[in-house]
């Protein structure tokens, strides 16, 4: 069952503090595009599946990543798609986006996607993998 589109920007709000629905919903669409470049086949079709239909699509039709980006210049990326945005508030954008994707998603989904992902992404959804 995936999450309603309000109720998952209701969290995104909430986690990243942001005063308005816009910068909730601009911080998601961008994690969500890089996150989307990264993941393939069901895995990123389960994931998607847990999300409202907006942001599946997001996920589904992702930017095009060369490569796999480090977590550090997944920070980077989303920075410079974030106007006005640093890497500190990016940090904070991606904290607030994938938190709430990790929980429409659950644990087990979650631990499949970051199997996809360059190592330190656990930090960035906020679930630290022990080593």
């Amino acid at each position: 069952m995936s999450m309603r589109r309000e109720a998952f920007l209701d969290h995104v709000q909430e986690r990243g503090e942001y005063r308005t629905r816009e910068e909730a919903e601009r911080a998601a669409r961008v994690v969500l595009a890089l996150l989307g470049a990264h993941l393939v086949g069901t895995v990123r079709a389960e994931l998607a599946a847990r999300l409202p239909e907006t942001y599946a699509l997001i996920l589904l039709n992702p930017l095009q990543a060369a490569e796999p980006l480090s977590p550090e210049r997944f920070v980077r990326a989303t920075a410079a798609w974030i106007e006005g945005a640093t890497e500190t508030t990016a940090l904070w954008d991606i904290g607030a986006v994938l938190s709430t994707v990790a929980a429409a998603a659950g644990g087990i989904l979650i631990r499949d996607v970051l199997l996809q992902l360059p190592p330190g992404y656990d930090l960035l959804f906020g679930h630290p993998q022990p080593t």
